[in-house]
């Protein structure tokens, strides 16, 4: 069994790329999950799809079948070139797998370095997965160390502290545009979602108010009441009101078509400054004179001057990933030895067992005395197994010892595939993942 990670992320393919690539709704992922462990070499599954990137995590008997059909059907679903998926994807295998997904879970491979959403939502992402029967235990061993691994990371380097995310970009970009004029001003919020909340947040940090406008007034209206009185919420209906009105606007909803349009423009004359947040955008493209609009990857370039710090943390961070990979292949090595043993010691008992019905049904061995004999049996070859199995356990934490390990496993016939691993598991590792 192996690991596997396809990335499309800001590091390797631009916005507009990305857009094709993403996934609208859970909908969308669970029919591509489906898809994905109907092949035979495919056994579980789960897809982050955000703002920065699309990762598809898979465990595989078969990487090289399961990058071709990765890149199969990801052309498939974006109607794009297959090659041209090629050439923009990052694929990693195995122990490059593992130390990717610790790295985005601790937030050193996001657009922000330490921001704190990406955890929450490779958490969802796998949540969706295991509800839909996609995804299990060999992926749960992954996100279970990931998981302990970025608390560590957010304790060991404070990395997360006084975390920078895009809506703080977007805020920060539109306070240094503004000046101190953006006190007392009017940020329109479209989307009610997490990023939508935290611009909001940001907004009313350096003296705004915010218009909240989403499809659903009900949900808008109990996070604009969570946020205070500074905080006015509508519907999509009335969008063409507020960006006639206020020039401050910063878009964040999920859906696959933009939102605002040319055709929604009645006052051309006002100055705009917007911040699309979304992927795919939630603005069009418009020729607006008074008009700057700032979009994903543009907030990255903006970013750019606020990541030394973070940078220099990273480093600290991209040691404790390295150590916890080799932790968690130790474990996962640790935990495969042993049903081997357990193979042996069975392989011994009906050995025993063949032999001493043998000896007594051809009279060498009274039979008063088969329990007497099976006692003794058993001992000896308790005391013959013992050192060999101890050094198995010993030598099961060295990857350099692998092949012994798949030596004995050929010698005495065992595939381990066969076998329960669960009830080898370690509960303090296996357990970390809370649905």
């Amino acid at each position: 069994m192996y690991y596997q990670v396809m990335s499309f992320s800001h590091k390797n393919c631009d916005q507009a790329f990305r857009e094709k690539l993403a996934f609208a709704n859970d909908e969308e992922k669970k029919q591509m999950l489906e898809q994905l462990v109907s092949f035979d070499y495919i056994s579980e599954a789960f897809i982050v799809s955000t703002c920065n990137r699309v990762e598809i995590v898979l465990a595989t008997s078969d990487n090289f079948s399961s990058y071709h059909t990765l890149l199969g059907l990801m052309s498939q679903k974006s109607g794009q070139n297959f090659y041209e998926v090629k050439n923009a994807a990052k694929t990693y295998d195995d122990d490059e797998a593992i130390s990717h997904i610790f790295s985005v879970v601790s937030s050193l491979d996001s657009l922000v370095i330490g921001e704190s959403q990406i955890t929450g939502q490779v958490k969802d992402a796998f949540k969706l997965s295991v509800e839909h029967g996609t995804a299990g235990e060999k992926l749960n061993r992954v996100i279970s160390y990931a998981l302990k691994c970025a608390a560590e990371v957010r304790n060991a380097t404070n990395i997360s502290q006084n975390p920078i995310s895009i809506a703080s970009v977007a805020v920060a970009q539109a306070h240094k545009l503004l000046g101190e004029h953006i006190q007392g001003m009017t940020g329109v919020v479209v989307g009610a979602g997490e990023m939508g909340v935290l611009a909001a947040k940001h907004l009313l940090r350096v003296g705004c108010d915010v218009v909240f406008i989403g499809r659903d007034l009900e949900k808008v209206q109990k996070v604009a009441d969570s946020l205070g009185e500074n905080v006015k919420a509508d519907t999509m209906e009335n969008l063409s009101k507020y960006i006639n009105r206020y020039k401050l606007l910063f878009a964040a909803t999920s859906s696959p078509e933009p939102v605002i349009s040319n055709g929604l423009i009645e006052n051309r004359t006002i100055p705009r400054v917007w911040f699309d947040m979304a992927i795919p955008r939630d603005i069009e493209d418009m020729d607006l004179e008074k008009l700057k609009l700032f979009r994903i990857d543009d907030l990255r370039e903006i970013s750019k001057s606020n990541h030394s710090l973070r940078e220099e943390k990273a480093l600290e961070a991209a040691a404790i990933v390295d150590r916890y990979k080799e932790e968690f292949y130790g474990w996962l090595r640790a935990l495969s030895i042993e049903p081997v043993i357990k193979e042996m010691r069975s392989q011994v008992a009906t050995a025993i067992e063949n032999e001493l019905g043998r000896a007594i049904k051809k009279g060498f061995v009274p039979a008063e005395y088969e329990s007497n004999m099976r006692k003794m049996a058993e001992q000896m070859f308790n005391r013959f197994l013992h050192d060999p199995t101890q050094n198995l356990r010993h030598s099961s934490a060295d990857k350099k010892n692998a092949n012994a390990i798949e030596a004995v496993k050929k010698m005495f016939d065992i595939e381990i595939d066969r076998c329960d691993l669960a009830l080898y598991k370690d509960d303090h590792h296996t357990k970390g993942y809370e649905s």
